[in-house]
């Protein structure tokens, strides 16, 4: 009985530590966040600048509140969550985000979640506060239709101490579009795909039309 349960223990240690897996980088594992050995370090963000937050009144907003920006406005005022790969919504696609790679999680780079239409796949941005390089490689249901990054973790607890933060956010360069509606065609049977999808065709046909207006 003893060995059963220490065979399962370490079967249950393997599947959660998959989460923190990526090819071609070096991976910071679940025990070793931050350099520790004692679970995920808490990384600290900076308070977006009062100018900033000031430049958000007039914007249209999302339905949190949260400033539409036109795709030249790179540094932005963005509400942030955090998620990880052991939570009950994406524990089937384990290590794997949608864009069908690894998750990241190094001292360079990490991956983060989005609306496609909004922040298409490959956008590479970053925090204020933050040395990471964020890109974005992964989309959810629940940030549909808003302006929401949220942050990859392989730590729970991370996750839970971030919470939801309004950070300083800059584009550092925009991913694609067209690349974004070629995966989410494959994935119309889910209605957050279709809508990240229609959302992207009306955004090319508003700049077809802007263009054969010249």
């Amino acid at each position: 009985m003893i060995f059963r349960l220490s065979s399962v223990a370490a079967l249950l240690v393997l599947l959660l530590s998959s989460c923190a897996s990526n090819s071609g980088l070096p991976i910071l594992s679940k025990s070793r966040v931050g350099g520790t050995f004692h679970g995920c370090a808490v990384y600290t963000t900076a308070q977006p600048s009062p100018n900033l937050v000031r430049q958000t009144a007039g914007k249209p907003k999302d339905k949190h509140g949260m400033p539409f920006y036109k795709a030249s406005e790179r540094t932005r005022l963005v509400r942030t969550t955090a998620y990880t790969c052991s939570e009950d919504d994406h524990i089937e696609y384990g290590s794997m985000n949608a864009a069908g790679t690894p998750l990241r999680y190094t001292n360079r780079v990490r991956s983060a979640a989005a609306d496609w239409a909004v922040y298409p796949v490959g956008t590479l941005f970053r925090i204020k506060g933050m040395s990471q390089l964020f890109v974005v490689d992964d989309y959810g249901s629940a940030l549909t239709g808003t302006n929401t990054v949220d942050i990859y973790t392989p730590c729970k607890s991370h996750m839970n101490t971030w919470g939801k933060r309004h950070v300083e956010l800059t584009v550092v360069q925009w991913g694609s579009y067209t690349r974004s509606a070629e995966i989410l065609a494959k994935r119309m049977h889910h209605p957050h795909c279709a809508r990240m999808h229609a959302a992207i065709q009306r955004m090319a046909s508003a700049r077809a039309a802007a263009t054969a207006a010249r």
